[in-house]
């Protein structure tokens, strides 16, 4: 069996451990399973594993700290993240739209430094 034939295994312990012992902390889930805490945090936020808002089992969000049930990001931040890079796209795209000038354009001569 390969590692990722194992990993993946394991992915689907942990996921049916998980429903069908929905309070069960990550912990538990961990040590019943034989997977690391750290794995199970990982499949978290790959969104692989997703919780219910009764649920002890969470991670925090990377940007405020949050308690979060799958992802990287609580909605919030996801939301601010998204109103972050939409204004950085809007402040470069008319940059983008004028004409760059090359050498050829600029008539003046250009000298070599020696």
């Amino acid at each position: 069996m390969s590692c990722r034939d194992e990993n993946e295994k394991k992915f689907q312990d942990v996921k049916k451990y998980v429903e069908e012992h929905r309070h069960a902390g990550i912990q538990e889930v961990s040590q019943e399973c034989e997977v690391e805490v750290r794995q199970i945090q990982q499949w978290i936020r790959e969104e692989r594993l997703a919780f219910a808002d009764d649920s002890p089992i969470g991670i925090n969000c990377e940007r405020c700290g949050t308690m979060i049930r799958t992802g990287r990001f609580c909605e919030k931040c996801k939301k601010e993240v998204m109103n972050d890079l939409g204004s950085v796209s809007r402040r470069q795209a008319p940059q983008q739209m004028q004409p760059r000038k090359t050498q050829k354009d600029d008539p003046r001569m250009r000298f070599l430094d020696r």
